[in-house]
């Protein structure tokens, strides 16, 4: 597919606004998932280590499915996808409204919805990117904001939502303004050149056609034949019997030898076509090959595996505050006449504002991005055992808000996996951590659910996430040090592909 040169404007603006919506109707219940939170724990009476699993599916699902959001999109492009995952996201929002108990929330809420949010978001990115260059970061960073704007009021509008119609009416209407995304897709023209010859057929779509071709030629040709023989024949044997016997033996040789000179082509094609298919699969075992080579290199790199574990520690104990913070003031007896704001609407709007405070920072030279994500880590570790000792209102939101402008740390995240493996295997590193950002996000709040189940308090469950977002900190703080570019280059020299902190920051 040929596409024009990206406009940076014109009817970019427009995918700009309608990616914006689109985030922010899908992601906007799934983020603001605590206040429902709060309702599956009453309506179905089950452990919160269980029901938490509805929310992290939710949020985590389409992480670990980003391989295969990214072939759909690939494959069938921005507006198709889009249009097809509103479809499943309102089904699975309306879907939700009649689960008879919590396993059935897992499949509509947490696979359906969360595959859908999956798809949604890669389709914007997608489409974004094809329209804009120089402005990318600008355009990919307005967009990125519709989901804390979703979350931000979707908290509120969830919540008066139930107190009107109930939980099942909520999750009812949610659906159903879900279904805008529709809308928003169909927006999302693709930038196409008008004149653009159609696509050529690949050698292995035109194999088929050619053999098909060509059995039918063979059969025609048979047929072809069958008829003037016995035409011929019938003419002899009214005019002269006695040669009607040989002339029909003449006939039967000649047909034979061309049907033998049919079937040896014939044999030459499949042999051919057996041999591409040979070579094609060599090729794409080949290049599966070279995929785990390449994650072997990655590996190699020590900045690169300390992020791959910070990551996952970070997602696994930063990520359950969004969704348990409103069932912590609960369980403090916080009284909800003190509620001035939803404390998960604070989380969205300081993420927002995250978001783009430290991507505005990430942009000055003199600030260097690994250590100021390092920087968020630590003082997200600190935050989260700040926790336990918060038993009002006040202090629980000013906590909210001090966590929720640190996870705006996702807004530099590719900044520094581009510092650290460079921007040749960015696609490839960025897929691999997000794919344990994804296993984080699914696995955080069961385990700090099941540490209230097994202990009656938040206390430890919330100890427990600061030592995996600090330990995370602490590890990626470690191996980008500078000390160990001079010892490595006094030890021995780096392998051709091996990477250090300082050679990839330059890229």
């Amino acid at each position: 597919m040929v596409f024009r040169k990206p406009p940076d404007g014109g009817w970019g603006w427009v995918i700009v606004i309608v990616s914006f919506f689109t985030q922010f109707l899908c992601y906007g219940s799934p983020l603001a998932v605590g206040v429902l939170y709060l309702e599956w724990l009453d309506a179905f009476g089950e452990g919160k280590g269980k029901t938490a699993w509805v929310g992290s599916l939710a949020n985590g699902i389409g992480l670990l499915a980003s391989p295969v959001c990214s072939i759909c999109v690939s494959s069938f492009g921005a507006r198709p996808v889009a249009i097809f995952s509103g479809f499943m996201v309102a089904g699975g929002l309306m879907m939700s409204s009649f689960a008879p108990n919590i396993y059935f929330l897992y499949i509509s809420y947490g696979i359906v919805v969360g595959l859908g949010c999956g798809l949604l978001y890669t389709a914007t990115v997608t489409i974004t990117c094809q329209y804009f260059d120089k402005r990318r970061g600008l355009a990919l960073g307005l967009i990125s904001t519709g989901s804390s704007v979703g979350l931000f009021i979707y908290a509120a509008l969830q919540r008066e939502l139930i107190e009107l119609y109930g939980l099942d009416g909520c999750l009812l209407i949610v659906g159903a303004l879900s279904l805008n995304i529709l809308a928003c897709g169909s927006l999302m023209r693709p930038l196409e050149s008008p004149a653009s010859p159609p696509p050529e057929k690949s050698c292995v779509d035109k194999v088929p056609d050619q053999y098909l071709v060509y059995h039918e030629k063979e059969k025609t040709a048979e047929e072809n034949i069958s008829i003037l023989e016995k035409g011929y024949l019938d003419e002899k044997c009214a005019n002269n019997m006695p040669d009607c016997k040989q002339d029909a033996i003449l006939n039967k040789n000649v047909l034979s030898s061309i049907n033998v000179n049919e079937k040896d082509t014939y044999k030459k094609k499949v042999v051919e076509q057996t041999n591409f298919c040979k070579q094609l699969a060599k090729r794409k075992w080949q290049l599966y090959l070279n995929y785990w080579e390449e994650t072997a290199v990655l590996f190699k790199n020590k900045v690169f595996s300390a992020l791959f574990v910070a990551i996952l520690l970070f997602d696994i104990g930063g990520f359950p505050p969004s969704l348990l913070m409103e069932d912590v003031a609960r369980s403090a007896n916080i009284n909800e006449d003190d509620y001035h704001m939803p404390l998960i609407s604070i989380i969205g709007i300081m993420t927002t504002v995250g978001k783009l405070t430290l991507g505005i920072l990430a942009d000055f030279k003199w600030v260097n991005t690994l250590y100021l994500y390092v920087t968020t880590l630590l003082m997200t570790g600190m935050a989260l055992f700040a926790i336990p000792f918060a038993k009002s209102y006040v202090t629980l939101a000013m906590l909210s808000a001090a966590l929720g402008f640190l996870t705006g740390n996702w807004s530099i995240f590719p900044y520094v996996t581009t510092k650290t493996v460079g921007i040749e295997k960015l696609t490839h590193a960025y897929g691999i951590l997000m794919f344990f950002a994804g296993l984080g996000n699914s696995f955080g709040p069961p385990i700090v659910g099941w540490f209230y189940d097994w202990t009656q308090e938040y206390d430890t469950a919330f100890y427990f996430s600061g030592i995996c977002v600090l330990l995370g900190g602490f590890l990626l703080l470690l191996a980008a040090l500078p000390c160990w570019n001079t010892c490595a280059r006094q030890s021995s020299k780096l392998p051709p592909n091996a990477y250090s902190y300082k050679v990839a920051s330059k890229a």
